[in-house]
């Protein structure tokens, strides 16, 4: 999976969650639309409000996540409804100069 934004790409080479991976994603853009971080800092803001849930410091108050499916045969049967298990935020990485 990658993903561009201008000159550098947010990029993973293990399965990810495409639940985490949305709310991963959705954070990211609202801290890049604040215009005030670099795209570096904006994902490690974005997986920092993954691991402790606050979405505020970003500028987006959230209630509830995403349902999130679990895989069959990795997870419980149950779904999480919180997303600081770093399968769901540590696979990204930022390529390029994302300064």
């Amino acid at each position: 999976m990658s993903l561009r934004c201008g000159v550098c790409a947010i990029a993973s080479l293990w399965t990810v969650s495409d639940g985490g991976t949305q709310q991963l994603m959705s954070a990211f853009y609202t801290a890049i639309k604040t215009g005030k971080v670099s795209h570096a800092e904006a994902l490690r803001q974005a997986q920092v409000a993954l691991i402790t849930g606050d979405y505020e410091a970003l500028g987006e108050p959230r209630g509830e996540f995403v349902s999130v499916e679990p895989r069959l045969r990795a997870k419980p049967s149950s779904a999480p409804t919180k997303l600081t298990h770093p399968y769901y935020w540590a696979p990204f990485i930022m390529i390029g100069n994302g300064l």
